[in-house]
């Protein structure tokens, strides 16, 4: 790789060294910048042609350079020949203006080192064309040596280089005396131009109508540069010192001789013998062979034979030359009547443009690019013309390839994209614009097509209107999405509406439904859909377009419309549409099934909408009723009634009797929920309550631990608190009564004493020998607790038949009941408070003997009778108190109580504390 960049460093070095020795201080370079060595020609191919721009205008130009090193070997006598032939021939160049001429655009220029001149742009000589690359630059230029001569190309160019020896022998006089293939230089548009004027030779009576030329003898010594080629010379030139305009048509024929046999002449001369080699000519061409000449087409076989006639009378002259035959090429007559535009007025113009897409076809691609394209493209100034001249170039661009169209026709196409008259050119840019489209890059699409196309949206002529609207969905997706929503759509838009076209109207609305798949769903149908309902029209097109676009938005993946807008604006617009009267059957049908269509689709999804909702809200309330019944059980076991935890504290059963008499064995139902619809608020705080209920559940269990004696709770020591009340107001009680016997075990107790005289028992009505029903009084309010856990008894209280118990020797035990003691008491057990053993039939205190008899009368025992408060049994009434019929208080069988465990044992305990408390 850095072999290559060396080499290539070098050999841009070395041109660059030689270019820069070459022109060095030449006065040509103060107004020109000059390029690389591009070709040679010129007489012996002494001239360099390099190519350059003006510095002032940047017109490209073709920089002529001869070397004076080229002659330094050469004696100053014969070198000052030379230059000043090369000077004689370019001075004569620039005096002489022709098409068919080489045009100088800057005359010679010298300085020590060098000659130079500016021309027109410049390909090479025809001599390199045809393999002659003497004074070329190293390596050979790749279009030069690849470049190959048309049948177009040379028969217009020979008739190019006919013209200009017309233009010579008939308008100037004057005998070329030196014409060969070096001295014919191909432009850049490859137009064949006459040069190395070198050995020209004027008439010495240009006003007669017999011009006369004399020409200098044949002098073999001096050095080639100042002779002309003898290859290329007629024999009367060498042999009769003599020449007139029909010495330059023998040139003409060998030239066209070259040209067919690749650049070989007819003769090779001795030009160190020139006039043996001349004799021997001479002899061959009086007996020509026809195998010299098969070479050379046969329709122009003839008229070369001709021209190298050694009779000059014999030869055509010029003007003969170009109206044979063989010039009569469509291909070349095209390229001659471009190459005369200049002198044609509009109409032939017109008609000549109109005519010549059928002749393009026919010619090389080379030559319409380079020789007719230039032509076509200067014609862009006059905008009558460019209607006329358009289509040729469009033309053109479809065989060009990208970087081609780019190059050379973009750039003269840009102006003529803003051109807004005639209308003609804009219909012209519609016609083609997928060709536009496809070669033209994405900026030049921005800022020169797409412009234009909304000029033409805007244009007056509802053809243009519709051409443009029927070719805007071909490159819709070239569009950028800012530029079709805020300037494409609104001028489709505008056009619909404002039109009086019933054609333009139908196609906007046909352009839209074409290009909705580039839109926006929601500015479809934000904008384009409710665009449709402004539409006045009723014509049965307009109907069927309007239900095209909604029939493509609805049934487009991309797009679709909303269940909404199709109950709210799409299908009443659409019904109001279908019954139409100018509609007919078909048309009807069309609309009604997309209505269907509609209808269907709305229907399903608004019903699979429901059903989810419905089944998210059956959800929803079945999770809802789970989670309140969990909570509702959960706040039961963790929280338990007042009147359950002191009926399992006092040993509660289903034998307990309820307040007021009334059984409560079997608790009251839960309440059932109302089961109504939910909120969306209600249906969030459930989702909120059913995961926490789900995060407690997913809670790990709780360990085992040893039972614990609970901490009584604030309703606990409340009614011990009473309860210890209670039994000191009865202690109060029996320091101002007369002596009673003492409490016999398993006595009912009312929970309040009784203020009422021992006497109004009697008054009262009350018979102590009579039973009754008792029924057990909490400490709180009547409530479903409070008879939840109780059942009713009956018991006929008989304290005479329980005296024969009260000398029991089993010592209570009664630690079970410490908890029942508040902390701000003292915690003194009830084991403390019990009296000493007492031995059997001995009584408790000497003032319970005083009722030793009890009344045999009463038959039910009392034993194993429900304790209500602090393990005494709970009464009602005065019988129910012992208080009112002292005589009857005497010792029964232990009543059970309740132990640690929650079960019921049999205790005195209540008996003792109360005689301890009793005295």
């Amino acid at each position: 790789m850095e072999s290559m960049l060396n080499k290539l460093k070098s050999t841009v070095t070395k041109v660059t060294a030689d270019m820069t020795s070459a022109v060095m201080g030449n006065p040509v370079t103060r107004e020109f910048e000059v390029g690389r060595h591009i070709a040679s020609g010129g007489p012996g191919m002494c001239w360099r042609i390099y190519n350059g721009t003006k510095k002032s205008t940047k017109q490209e130009v073709a920089v002529f350079v001869f070397d004076k090193k080229m002659v330094e070997k050469y004696q100053k006598f014969d070198k000052d020949q030379i230059i000043e032939s090369l000077k004689r021939g370019v001075q004569q160049l620039t005096r002489l203006r022709h098409p068919r001429l080489l045009t100088v655009q800057h005359p010679l220029e010298e300085s020590r080192d060098c000659l130079a001149f500016c021309t027109e742009p410049v390909f090479a000589s025809l001599s390199n064309v045809l393999g002659q690359w003497d004074n070329l630059p190293s390596p050979v230029p790749t279009d030069i040596k690849d470049y190959k001569l048309y049948d177009v190309e040379t028969k217009y160019g020979l008739l190019q280089i006919s013209e200009g020896l017309s233009f010579l022998h008939s308008g100037v006089k004057m005998v070329h005396g030196n014409l060969c293939l070096e001295n014919v230089i191909l432009n850049k548009s490859g137009a064949w131009k006459i040069m190395g004027f070198d050995f020209s030779i004027s008439s010495t009576n240009p006003s007669d109508a017999e011009p006369k030329y004399s020409c200098k003898e044949w002098e073999p010594n001096l050095p080639p540069l100042c002779l002309p080629n003898p290859e290329y010379l007629a024999p009367e030139y060498i042999l009769s010192v003599s020449c007139d305009a029909a010495s330059d048509m023998y040139s003409l024929g060998v030239v066209m001789h070259a040209v067919f046999n690749e650049g070989k002449p007819v003769f090779q001369v001795n030009k160190h013998d020139i006039f043996k080699s001349f004799s021997r000519q001479l002899d061959q061409l009086s007996r020509l062979s026809p195998t010299m000449l098969n070479k050379i087409p046969e329709e122009v076989r003839e008229h070369v034979k001709m021209l190298l006639s050694v009779t000059p009378n014999v030869r055509p002259d010029a003007d003969q030359m170009t109206k044979i035959p063989f010039f009569d090429d469509v291909g070349a007559v095209t390229l001659a009547y471009f190459d005369s535009l200049f002198q044609r007025d509009n109409l032939q113009k017109s008609q000549f443009y109109k005519n010549l897409p059928k002749v393009l076809p026919k010619l090389p691609k080379r030559v319409v690019v380079y020789r007719i394209l230039p032509a076509l493209t200067s014609e862009f100034v006059n905008p009558d013309m460019v209607p006329f001249v358009l289509p040729n170039v469009l033309l053109i661009a479809e065989e060009c390839t990208k970087d081609e169209y780019v190059r050379l026709i973009l750039p003269d196409l840009s102006p003529v994209f803003k051109q807004q008259e005639p209308v003609q050119i804009l219909l012209i840019f519609l016609q083609k614009m997928d060709l536009l489209l496809t070669k033209t890059p994405p900026e030049d699409i921005k800022n020169s097509v797409l412009p234009m196309v909304y000029r033409a949206l805007e244009a007056p002529s509802i053809q243009i209107q519709e051409l443009c609207l029927n070719i805007i969905p071909t490159f819709a997706n070239l569009i950028e999405y800012p530029s079709m929503k805020n300037a494409l759509i609104p001028r489709i838009k505008s056009a619909c509406l404002q039109t009086s076209s019933l054609a333009v109207r139908v196609n906007s609305l046909v352009c839209l439904g074409k290009i909705l798949e580039y839109l926006d769903k929601w500015y479809v149908i934000d904008e384009i859909l409710p665009f449709l309902q402004q539409i006045p029209s009723r014509e049965p097109a307009v109907l069927m377009g309007v239900l095209g676009i909604y029939k493509c938005t609805f049934s487009h993946k991309k797009l679709g419309i909303p269940k909404e807008h199709l109950a709210a604006k799409s299908l009443p617009h659409l019904v109001s549409l279908s019954i139409d009267n100018n509609l007919n059957l078909n048309q009807f049908n069309s609309f009604m099934a997309v209505i269907k269509d509609m209808l269907t689709r709305m229907e399903a999804e608004h019903k699979t909408k429901l059903e989810q909702l419905h089944s998210m809200q059956e959800q929803q309330r079945s999770m809802n009723i789970n989670t309140s019944q969990t909570n509702q059980s959960e706040e039961t076991k963790r929280s338990p009634s007042p009147g359950n935890q002191i009926d399992d504290v006092f040993g509660g059963s289903s034998g307990s009797a309820g307040v007021n008499g009334k059984a409560n064995g079997n608790s009251a139902s839960a309440p059932q929920l109302n089961r109504m619809s939910l909120t969306l608020e209600e249906k969030q705080r459930l989702a909120k309550e059913q995961e926490q209920a789900a995060k407690l559940r997913n809670q790990p269990a709780l360990a085992p631990q040893s039972i614990k004696p609970a901490t009584p709770s604030t309703q606990a020591k409340d009614l011990t608190s009473c309860l210890l009340n209670n039994m000191t107001s009865l202690g109060s009680l029996s320091l101002t009564s007369p002596p009673r016997p003492g409490l016999i075990q398993g006595s009912t107790i009312s929970a309040y004493p009784s203020t009422t005289p021992m006497g109004s028992m009697a008054s009262n009505g009350y018979n102590p020998t009579m039973g009754f029903q008792t029924g057990g009084q909490g400490m709180r309010p009547p409530g479903p607790g409070l008879y939840g856990g109780m059942a009713t008894t009956t018991s006929t209280p008989n304290f005479g038949a329980l005296t024969h118990n009260q000398g029991s020797t089993n010592t209570p035990d009664m630690s079970a009941l410490d908890s029942l003691f508040t902390s701000n008491k003292p915690k003194v057990s009830l084991n403390q408070m019990a009296p000493p053993k007492l031995t059997p039939g001995t009584t408790a205190t000497p003032w319970l003997n005083q009722f030793g008899s009890a009344q045999p009368s009463q038959t039910a025992p009392m034993q194993g009778a429900p304790l209500a408060m602090g393990g005494v049994t709970s009464g009602f009434g005065m019988q129910a108190n012992p208080f009112f019929s002292p005589q009857n208080f005497s010792q029964p069988t232990a009543a059970p109580i309740m132990n640690a465990g929650g079960g019921l044992r049999h205790s005195s305990s209540v008996n003792n504390d109360l005689k301890d408390l009793f005295g």
